[in-house]
């Protein structure tokens, strides 16, 4: 699991990263059920638990399905951050508890030229999803910790900075500064509550409710 800062700002660098790459081929979403009320919808930096079957769209055949193989439970992950292929954070965005989406997935959104396992290269794939739970994404002391170069237990804008070059050196984008500057006042537009140039370690990890 890539580290919880990331829930803070992965929205801004796919904005970001986006406008410097050719466009990328689309998802295609029908939505199979929608349930009647809808408190809250998923987007970038929420935990999905979802339950899903995985077929390959040149033969029909299923290579996984949660409620079939393995322990049969359903599965945590963060919207938004590569924890899963990019089709699905694509693709299961604006959805509520309890719906159910069809995916058609290309390959350059799933496992490109490689293939995985049972998936062979070069691969289409359909995923029938269904979220049964959406919660807050996490804010790790750990995560802190990392960024904190100083032990001073606040962060700077310089520390916040380091930290977003490293990140988008590690998913193999450029380290553009100008692109860092920007997300650092964004982040601290919106996380530093005190206005006083840090973000604290309180600050840091309290759950807000936009996230």
């Amino acid at each position: 699991m890539l580290l919880g800062f990331l829930c803070w700002f992965c929205a801004s660098l796919f904005l970001y990263v986006r406008g410097a790459k050719l466009p990328e081929p689309e998802v295609k979403i029908e939505v199979l059920h929608k349930p009647f009320l809808c408190h809250r919808k998923s987007k970038y930096g929420d935990m999905l638990l979802v339950h899903y079957e995985g077929y390959l769209e040149s033969n029909g055949t299923m290579f996984h399905s949660s409620r079939m193989h393995g322990d049969r439970n359903p599965v945590w992950f963060t919207l938004g951050i590569r924890e899963v292929i990019k089709g699905w954070d694509k693709g299961l965005q604006n959805m509520c508890t309890g719906e159910k989406r069809k995916l058609t997935i290309p390959p350059a959104l799933a496992y490109g030229k490689e293939g995985k396992g049972k998936i062979p290269p070069e691969s289409t794939l359909i995923f029938n999803i269904e979220i049964m739970d959406i919660r807050n994404g996490p804010r790790s002391h750990e995560s802190f910790k990392e960024m904190d170069l100083n032990d001073d237990w606040k962060l700077s804008k310089l520390e916040v900075k380091e930290y977003l070059k490293k990140e988008f050196q590690k998913h193999g984008y450029s380290a553009n500064d100008t692109h860092h500057e920007v997300m650092v006042e964004d982040i601290f537009k919106k996380e530093d509550e005190d206005e006083d140039g840090f973000i604290s370690a309180r600050e840091f990890t309290y759950k807000h409710d936009e996230l």
